[in-house]
């Protein structure tokens, strides 16, 4: 899981990365005929939900009344939607809302990757 992370996050295979800072006149370094596999990072929104889960349930104290859903909107845009226990409410939104801003924009980033446009929600 982490690895699928590091991809949607990263932009790309973190082998990939790896192998770019090997120098032009190692063996290792991949040849001019292999294609690249810079192009869209391989991951899909359940990736990102499977994200806003893990890091959600981290943050709470009960972690089993944390449900995470996703909704299609419209123009293919999705929705994530948080629902958890009224008093780990806080824990979530974070003070002045930075920990919910924090979780919007690298689920945002990493959709954009995706070229997809999700976002994240609490419902009461």
């Amino acid at each position: 899981m982490l690895s699928k992370l590091m991809n949607l996050f990263s932009g790309g295979n973190a082998k990939d990365k790896q192998a770019d800072k090997v120098p032009a006149s190692s063996p290792a370094r991949r040849s001019e005929d292999e294609p690249a596999s810079k192009a869209a990072p391989k991951g899909e929104v359940k990736d990102l939900e499977n994200f806003v889960d893990y890091v959600v349930k981290t943050l709470v104290d009960k972690p089993e009344s944390v449900r995470i859903s996703r909704k299609e909107a419209e123009e293919g845009a999705s929705v994530i939607e948080i629902v958890c226990a009224k008093e780990d409410m806080g824990k979530v939104i974070g003070k002045s809302g930075k920990t919910i801003m924090a979780i919007r924009s690298l689920v945002s980033g990493a959709g954009g990757r995706l070229g997809r446009r999700v976002s994240v929600e609490i419902v009461e």
